[in-house]
C-alpha cells in the first residue's frame, strides 16, 4: 500500500459545502456535503475511488501540486 497526499478545495456554495481536489477533478474528485466536516468526509472517500480505478486501470496518478488554492491535505492509503 502507498499513501498519497492530495490538496483539496473546500468552500461554501449557498446552502452547503463544495469539495475538490483540482489534480483530481477531472477524474471525479468533487463531492459537496451539509456541513464542511461532511464535504472533508465525502472528498475522503471519492480519492479513495478515483486513485483505487487508477490503480486498478494502471493509469498514472496526477500530481496533486496544480491546486492553486489550498484549505486542507487529504491523506488516502490504497
Amino acid at each position: 500500500m502507498k499513501t498519497y497526499q492530495f490538496r483539496v478545495v473546500v468552500e461554501p456554495d449557498e446552502d452547503q459545502w463544495i469539495a475538490y481536489c483540482p489534480a483530481l477533478v477531472t477524474k471525479g474528485a468533487a463531492t459537496g456535503g451539509c456541513t464542511r466536516a461532511e464535504a472533508l468526509e465525502n472528498i475522503q472517500e471519492a480519492l479513495e475511488m478515483v486513485l483505487e480505478t487508477l490503480i486498478e486501470l494502471d493509469m498514472p496518478i496526477p500530481d496533486n501540486e496544480e491546486a492553486a488554492c489550498v484549505e486542507e491535505l487529504i491523506a488516502v492509503t490504497v
